[in-house]
């Protein structure tokens, strides 16, 4: 990964009459990057992706991609990228080649590049089929096999692993990988909190359309998880210490010297947890507060 900045986000403000979805959004993503964009449902992801996509135009402030303004210079711009959305928009009737080979013509792709599409999401054998007789995950991989036909600079995808079972995740999961590897940059949102931490290289995490948040999941993690183990003292009394306070450390040292220590259990610092706290979307404590 290089570190040019391929996507700049300078400002941006996305509003629907009086209420502001994306308030001065600054982010910059660099070439090569597999950067999640994360926040609790109304936080702005969407309405973030919809500037990005062209859906929808800016309130305010600017969004560049690699050098080309996406509202001014929206004809080179939308050649760039790849999209795949959360919802599903085939063609049923269609075989799930012949949905490749449609799109294939939008772009000027070439009959070959359909096939390896189909191959690398693992769809070669089904793709004679109807897409109506497609599983949900099938769908979901369709969708990528048409983000991916005119080989994007940036690939936007809202959600990729939805409905899929874990072969199929762990092959999405290896195609971004690969991918980021050929200098191509991924941007994504999702839900799935293991997700993040399997895949992405930062996180951009959203509350309020504001920017809370921006590193990698791993120093999320440690900078915002509590850190607490569960102690079990002699005579079956059970304890919790916060580590993260000077006082309660002390407290849990004086049981260990006097013996009094049956038992000590860490808790695992979990990316989900330091998401909930960033977020203000719920109390993270001890299980059952």
């Amino acid at each position: 990964m290089t570190s040019e900045t391929i996507l700049h986000l300078d400002g941006l403000c996305v509003r629907y009459g009086s209420f502001t979805a994306v308030d001065h959004l600054d982010l910059a993503v660099r070439t090569g990057e597999r950067f999640g964009l994360l926040g609790p449902n109304g936080a702005g992801k969407s309405s973030t992706l919809r500037v990005l996509i062209g859906q929808r135009r800016p309130a305010a402030g600017r969004v560049t991609l690699a050098g080309l303004d996406v509202v001014r210079q929206w004809q080179a711009v939308k050649a760039l990228f790849g999209y795949v959305p959360d919802r599903e928009n085939h063609f049923e009737e269609f075989s799930g080649r012949r949905n490749l080979q449609f799109f294939a013509g939008l772009y000027s792709v070439d009959a070959p590049r359909v096939e390896e599409c189909l191959r690398l999401v693992e769809l070669d054998e089904a793709a004679h089929l109807p897409v109506k007789a497609y599983s949900l995950g099938m769908r979901r991989k369709l969708l990528l096999a048409r983000g991916l036909l005119h080989r994007p600079r940036v690939l936007y995808l809202d959600e990729p692993t939805a409905n899929l079972d874990v072969h199929s995740v762990a092959v999405v999961h290896r195609i971004l990988r690969e991918l980021t590897a050929a200098g191509v940059t991924v941007v994504l949102t999702t839900h799935n909190m293991q997700e993040v931490e399997q895949v992405c290289d930062r996180v951009a995490v959203l509350n309020r359309g504001r920017l809370v948040a921006l590193d990698s999941p791993l120093a999320l993690r440690q900078r915002h998880a509590e850190r607490k183990v569960d102690v079990v003292l002699a005579g079956g009394a059970r304890r919790v210490f916060d580590l993260d306070r000077a006082e309660e450390r002390g407290q849990l040292g004086q049981h260990v010297s006097a013996g009094e220590v049956v038992s000590v259990q860490s808790r695992e610092f979990t990316f989900h947890e330091a998401f909930l706290k960033l977020t203000d979307s719920a109390q993270v404590g001890e299980p059952g507060a």
